[in-house]
C-alpha cells in the first residue's frame, strides 16, 4: 500500500531563532532533506514539508528534491494540507529535527493504519516528547486518512505533529519500540543545533549507508576500503560528490599523458587514484541518501582507465583487454554480475592495480598476459552464476 510523508519543519534551532532547525546542515545537504530522502527510500510516494514560512534554504531543498526524482512540496497552512494530503492512503508523520536509522523508517513504513515509534522514557530520551507515563515519541508516525482528516477538521492553530500523536495514541495505535542503545548511539536523536546535528551525523556516517551492492576485486579489497576511511572527513567538511567526481575525471585524463610519454608505472598510479577518488564520490552519495550515477558520468574515469590499459600495451591483446575490461565494468555498475563472488570480478581498477606492481617491477607484459588470463575467468564466472 502507498503512503505519502508528512515532515514537519517549522521549529527554530538553537544557533538562532533566525534559523530552522530543518535547515541545519547534515550528511551533505539540509537537514530535512535528509529526512525526505529517507521517506522515500521507505516507500512514500509523496512528501509534503509542512512550514511556517518559506526560507531559501527550504526552497533549494525542494529544487534539489525534485531533481532527483523526489515528487516533494512545501505546505504553510491547513487549507493547503487539506487539499493536498491523500484521501485514500497513509501518512507517514516525521518530527521537526528528528534523525532515526533508516531501519525504523522501513519498520513503520511496512505497517498500516495508526502506529507509532516510541522508546521507553529514560535520560537518554529526555529530549523526546513524552506521550505517557513510560514511553516517548521516537519521532515517526504512520496515521490513517480517517485520523488524519479528523484531526485537521479540528486542529486550529494547534501543533499539527503532536495532535497527531496525541490522537493516535488515544486511538490505540500500535508500537514500535526502539531499543535505548539506539539512543546512546546516535541511530535515533532529536537534533536542535549545528553541533548537535555534526555529532549525529558522524555517528549515522560511523554506522555506514544501507545501500548493498556487489563490486569487483579492485574495488571491493582496496578503494571501498579507503573511500570508507576518507568519505565522512570529506563529508563533515561539506566537499560535495559532485567536485569529487570532476577531480577524478579531470585526474584520469591527466593520467594518459605520462603513459603516452612511456612512464606506464606513473599513469597506472595516477588512474589507480582517480578511480579512488571516484569511489569516494559514490560513497559520499550513498551517505547522503543518493543513488549513485548509472549514466555515463559513472564511466568517464573506468573509459580513461581502460584507455590507458590499451595505450599502455599498443597491442591488440591490449585493445582485447580493454574490451573485455569495458563489459566487466558495466556489468558491475549495473549489478549484472550474477552470484560472482567480488574477487571473481576483475573490474579496470583490478587490472590497474595489477599493471602498475608488474611495471614497477619491469615486467609489465607479464602484467597484460595475467591481465587477460583474469577478465576471461571473470567473464566467464559472471556468465556460468548468473542468477535465473
Amino acid at each position: 500500500m502507498t503512503f505519502a510523508a508528512i515532515i514537519s519543519a517549522s521549529r527554530a534551532s538553537s544557533d538562532s531563532t533566525a534559523a530552522l532547525r530543518a535547515s541545519l546542515h547534515f550528511a551533505g545537504q539540509t537537514l530535512v532533506e535528509y529526512q525526505a530522502r529517507q521517506a522515500a527510500r521507505a516507500g512514500a510516494d509523496r512528501i509534503m514539508i509542512l512550514v511556517s514560512v518559506i526560507t531559501p534554504a527550504l526552497s533549494q531543498a525542494v529544487d534539489r528534491l525534485s531533481a532527483d526524482g523526489i515528487p516533494v512540496a512545501l505546505v504553510r497552512d491547513m487549507v493547503s494540507m487539506v487539499r493536498d494530503a491523500p484521501r485514500d492512503s497513509d501518512v507517514l508523520l516525521v518530527a521537526d529535527g528528528i534523525i532515526v536509522a533508516q531501519a525504523h523508517f522501513d519498520a513503520i513504513a511496512e505497517r498500516e493504519g495508526n502506529a507509532l515509534l516510541v522508546t521507553d522514557d529514560s535520560r537518554a530520551s529526555a529530549p523526546l516528547e513524552r506521550i505517557d507515563a513510560g514511553q516517548r515519541w521516537a519521532g515517526l508516525a504512520r496515521i490513517s486518512p480517517d485520523l488524519l482528516f479528523g484531526t485537521l477538521d479540528m486542529i486550529g492553530d494547534w501543533d499539527l505533529s503532536l495532535t497527531l500523536v496525541r490522537a493516535a495514541v488515544q486511538s490505540g495505535a500500535r508500537r514500535v519500540t526502539v531499543p535505548q542503545d539506539d539512543l546512546m548511539t546516535g541511530r535515533v536523536a532529536l537534533v536542535d543545533g549545528q553541533a548537535q546535528a555534526d555529532l549525529v551525523a558522524q555517528a549515522v556516517m560511523s554506522a555506514g549507508s544501507t545501500a548493498k551492492r556487489m563490486r569487483g576485486a579492485g574495488e571491493h579489497y582496496i578503494l571501498c576500503p579507503v573511500a570508507r576511511m576518507l568519505s565522512p572527513a570529506l563529508m563533515r567538511t561539506q566537499v560535495p560528490a559532485t567536485q569529487v567526481r570532476i577531480a577524478a575525471m579531470a585526474l584520469g585524463a591527466i593520467s594518459l599523458v605520462p603513459i603516452e610519454l612511456l612512464w606506464p608505472a606513473a599513469g597506472f598510479l595516477m588512474l589507480l587514484l582517480a578511480l579512488g577518488l571516484a569511489e569516494i564520490a559514490d560513497r559520499l552519495d550513498e551517505l547522503a541518501l543518493r543513488s549513485p550515477p548509472a549514466g555515463w558520468t559513472a564511466f568517464v574515469v573506468p573509459f580513461f582507465a581502460v584507455g590507458g590499459i590499451s595505450l599502455a600495451g599498443g597491442s591488440v591483446m591490449a585493445t582485447c583487454l580493454a574490451l573485455l575490461l569495458a563489459i566487466v565494468q558495466l556489468a558491475d555498475r549495473w549489478r549484472k554480475t550474477g552470484a560472482a563472488r567480488p574477487w571473481m570480478i576483475f573490474t579496470p581498477a583490478s587490472a590497474i592495480f595489477l599493471l602498475l606492481l608488474t611495471a614497477i617491477f619491469g615486467a609489465i607484459s607479464l602484467g597484460f598476459e595475467l591481465a587477460m588470463l583474469a577478465v576471461i575467468a571473470s567473464v566467464g564466472a559472471i556468465i556460468l552464476l548468473k542468477r535465473a
